[in-house]
């Protein structure tokens, strides 16, 4: 997204509400269990407030339900999940409405074999679970009653001393979490720089612990979309606890048992749903804002992407008519399809309040959110007074100033969204783009709270920005088009005027469309939409959002959707609730059904050193393996020059290089050295391109991480707990990025197991301690296979995946301590949302043979197989290839790797000694 230093500024001096009114919770007197009621897999009671209330940030609840129930999948052997929910009698309070994040299943099964056990006691009730083989209790509430209010709840569990504790994403706080006076806040907020030690652009409210004293891990998830201060602490009289603090919502919980820690990722998935399957060109590599010249520059580029830039003084679904008229637009989308490339361009919710076909046709569809007496919310605030009934508005703006925001609870919202990408996006009369970048989705919100006069803020706060010269000259020709996309050199070509809406037109708007709507009334019983009579603007706890008030920043919390639900309720799923797109930057836990993620906006900062940065991107995508949706961003932003960010970049799920307007020039090519960095870590990701689509798909089956931490794969080995700097690319792959510039050596853990260069295939025994690998080149990243897997990489690099998808295979067999390997490969067409045909492929070697196996329906056409590279390799006779012959072998002394030329076909099995 743009850079707007004014409105980041605001951050600094914001107001922190950092905590809340002081009150006594020790006084609340928890709840009694009655009528329980017990089945082989469930188990209900009634709870009843057990004592005078103490309606500390709330009205005490004096009516509540419990309901245990043991679940599984009918893949599982046993019950590995179990289902704890708690709730009013009534069923008015808010609970996560389904259509936004799914359950799994709960019928009336028989329990299986369960993995844990659920006690508790009666007055005042308390509960834990247990592990059923080992009876080690993971979940205990025993030392602190439960609080139900409101508009407060509280959770607090008993935890072993330094727990390893990990999740609750979107952050970038240490891996590891904090475990002394430590909070994590979960309220998604327009993150600028992805500040640490804030609540961040997503909310994922799941976490794992991992006991080293039985080496086994667990999850739990707490379904609830308000809201959330999660605290963890150690003191003298309490222990060491976690603790949910909640502003709305019931609990809702979800214990998976694991007991390893990739066993724990696939339960998750299992509860939220598998992530979505992305296309394979969408692993190649991306940059945003340039096509030319990287070829020329001998560097691969799949995707161009476009920031708001391209629009009419940022009016979503618009084009600047001087800078990206749409004959130019179309002639560049068809120069990228001609040469397999694709394209992307960036649309954010948030619509201009003005007289233009996007926001006629979303007051038609009453596709907008509109204020209690039915006129258009405009992005901005309301204060509501319950004892007056009265609301008073204050305006805010979004990028093209004042602005409309689509309300997804709306009947219509959907269909109308739909109608426009068909419009705007249309292959034959608008921008044929390839897939969507979504952006300000929290959703964000410039103004302050509480607002002020719209188009005064508006002018003071340069929205819309003034656009930049047309076609300004960059000082380099573009290859390969014709004049009319050469840069200028008339320095006086300047971008026109802005002109901003003028209040008196947006009054008559909003008069034309003052239309009033039905919706049902919070308060209603069985609704589940939220009770009446809360302050929505200012709850009487307050979380610790770093923007200050939970309506500051962002849309006003008071608002109220279509169906009934509020905003404050809301909130945290808004950006989840735009499902149609692909990259999406604010999301909440089952986003991934959907669509991918991207972190958002970091910096490149002289201060901030390489090492930080690394961090940034590496803790990002390893903070929740368990809630990773399916690509996450590489670096936006970063300064290319560098080095260890173009290399580290090429090994994330999702590869893109994008810097802002007004920023300096970052494209690979610029630099020799970063190009030649580039070139090698993006062949290498090309070769690998087939093995990280495998994962992929595997993801998309059973929710198997396609990035994980050390202590994933080595959940014994007390020393990776900690680890935030290296990680494993499938479980294959150990990533030892160096994060110091310029530096030319990087300390590397090794586990007791055998490793190989995936450059040099040397081997390398690890002996469960630190390495320093030395003479590292500035253009290479330091990449292990780990023994035991065997990769299929294409022969070589291509300039579009394109044309890599028409490149041979070579197999690399890298045995393990045990002398053996396997692995498996995945074929489709890459692009199919219902694939017509695929191709699932397993490969194993015993030690002596190299055996293929599997189905072999895709065509792959004229690609074959055409060397087994074995790795530790002894040199040995003419190898014996069943099926067909081969054409002999060669043995290379310093690699200690035996290549067999094949030549076959992917079509069916076959076998070769090796």
């Amino acid at each position: 997204m743009l850079f707007r230093p004014g409105l980041r500024s605001l951050l600094a001096v914001t107001i922190a509400v950092n905590g809340c009114k002081s009150q006594d919770v020790n006084s609340c007197p928890g709840y009694i269990a009655s009528n329980v009621v017990k089945s082989t897999s469930s188990l209900a009671a009634d709870l009843q407030l057990a004592g005078k209330a103490c309606n500390a940030y709330g009205t005490d609840l004096e009516d509540l339900k419990l309901l245990v129930e043991y679940q599984t999948d009918l893949e599982e052997s046993a019950d590995a999940r179990l289902h704890i929910k708690i709730y009013d009698a009534s069923e008015t309070i808010y609970q996560v409405p389904q259509s936004v994040v799914g359950r799994p299943s709960s019928g009336a099964v028989t329990a299986k074999t369960p993995l844990l056990s659920f006690t508790y006691t009666e007055s005042p009730i308390s509960f834990a679970v247990h592990r059923v083989d080992s009876g080690e209790t993971i979940f205990d509430t025993s030392k602190t009653p439960f609080i139900f209010e409101s508009q407060y709840v509280r959770l607090r569990t008993s935890l072993p001393d330094h727990p390893n504790l990990y999740g609750f994403g979107d952050d970038t706080d240490p891996f590891r979490l904090n475990t002394t006076d430590y909070v994590r806040t979960l309220w998604v907020r327009d993150a600028y720089l992805i500040p640490s030690g804030t609540n961040l652009y997503g909310n994922h409210p799941i976490y794992f612990e991992h006991r080293a004293s039985t080496n086994e891990t667990h999850g739990v998830f707490m379904l609830n979309s308000d809201g959330i201060d999660v605290k963890v602490n150690n003191t003298a009289s309490s222990g060491q606890y976690l603790e949910y603090n909640m502003i709305g919502g019931v609990i809702d919980m979800y214990i998976l048992a694991g007991p390893s820690p990739v066993d724990t990722a696939r339960q998750y998935r299992q509860v939220i749903g598998q992530p979505v399957m992305m296309p394979y060109w969408g692993l190649g590599f991306h940059h945003g804002g340039v096509v030319a010249n990287y070829s020329t520059a001998d560097t691969p580029l799949e995707t161009m992407w476009t920031d708001i830039d391209y629009m009419d003084l940022r009016k979503v679904f618009t084009l600047d008519p001087q800078r990206f008229p749409l004959d130019m637009m179309q002639q560049l989308v068809t120069y990228l399809h001609e040469h397999n490339q694709h394209y992307v361009m960036m649309v954010d919710p948030a619509v201009a309040y003005q007289n233009y076909s996007a926001f006629e046709n979303g007051v038609s569809a009453g596709a907008f959110l509109k204020l209690g007496n039915g006129s258009i919310y405009q992005g901005s605030y309301m204060q509501s007074t319950a004892s007056e009934g009265k609301l008073k508005t204050l305006i805010g703006v979004v990028w093209p100033g004042i602005t409309a925001f689509p309300d997804w609870f709306g009947p219509n919202t959907q269909s109308y969204w739909d109608n426009e990408f068909l419009s705007f996006f249309s292959p034959t009369t608008g921008v044929d783009i390839d897939t969507l970048w979504i952006d300000m989705n929290e959703a964000s919100n410039f103004c302050t709270y509480p607002g002020s006069d719209p188009a005064a803020f508006a002018i003071s706060d340069g929205d819309p920005p003034m656009p930049p010269s047309v076609r300004p000259n960059v000082g380099y020709p573009i290859p390969g088009f014709p004049a009319d996309f050469q840069p200028s050199n008339d320095p006086e070509v300047m971008g026109r005027e802005v002109k901003l809406a003028q209040s008196k037109g947006l009054d008559v708007l909003l008069g034309r469309h003052s239309t009033l709507f039905t919706r049902r009334q919070i308060g209603t019983p069985g609704a589940m939409i939220g009770l009446s009579g809360r302050d929505l603007i200012n709850p009487p706890y307050a979380i610790h959002d770093a923007a200050g008030s939970i309506s500051n920043l962002t849309i006003d919390t008071g608002l109220i959707h279509a169906n009934g639900i509020a905003e404050y309720d809301t909130h945290n799923l808004y950006g989840t609730m735009m499902s149609e797109m692909v990259i999406t930057r604010s999301t909440f836990a089952g986003a991934g059904r959907y669509v991918g993620h991207w972190l958002g906006d970091n910096n490149s900062d002289c201060k901030i050193t390489t090492q930080d940065q690394g961090k940034i991107g590496i803790t990002h995508e390893l903070a929740g393996p368990h809630y990773r949706i399916s690509i996450a961003e590489m670096i936006a932003f970063a300064a290319i020059y560098q080095l260890p960010m173009a290399q580290l970049g090429a090994f994330y799920p999702f590869y893109r290089n994008h810097n802002a307007v007004g920023t300096i020039l970052q494209e690979f090519y610029l630099w020799p050295t970063v190009a030649e960095a580039a070139r090698v870590a993006i062949k290498a990701r090309y070769q690998l391109l087939d093995s990280l689509y495998t994962a992929m798909h595997q993801q998309s089956l059973d929710g198997t991480p396609l990035l994980n931490p050390m202590w994933f794969l080595y959940p014994e080995d007390t020393n990776t707990f900690a680890i935030d700097l290296q990680y494993f690319y499938r479980s294959s792959l150990l990533i030892s990025p160096v994060v110091e510039e310029n530096s030319t050596s990087v300390s590397a853990y090794l586990r007791h197991d055998i490793f190989y260069d995936f450059f040099t295939s040397k081997p390398v025994r690890g002996t469960g301690a630190n390495i320093t690998i030395n003479d590292v080149s500035l253009t290479q990243i330091p990449v292990h296979i780990k023994g035991g897997p065997i990769l299929p990489l294409r022969s070589d690099s291509a300039n579009t995946t394109t044309a890599l998808r028409l490149l041979d295979f070579n197999i690399i067999v890298a045995p393990g301590l045990d002398g053996t390997a396997s692995g498996s490969l995945y074929l489709d067409d890459g692009v199919s949302i219902k694939q017509p045909a695929t191709s699932m492929i397993t490969f194993t070697y015993d030690g002596a043979t190299l055996k293929m196996s599997g189905t072999f329906e895709y065509d792959v056409g004229d690609v074959n197989i055409a060397e087994a590279v074995l790795l530790c390799a002894k040199a040995q006779a003419q190898p014996q290839i069943g099926g067909g012959s081969g054409s002999g072998s060669t043995y290379n002394v310093t690699a200690q790797t035996t290549t067999v030329v094949l030549n076959k076909q992917l079509t069916g099995p076959f076998s070769v000694s090796l």
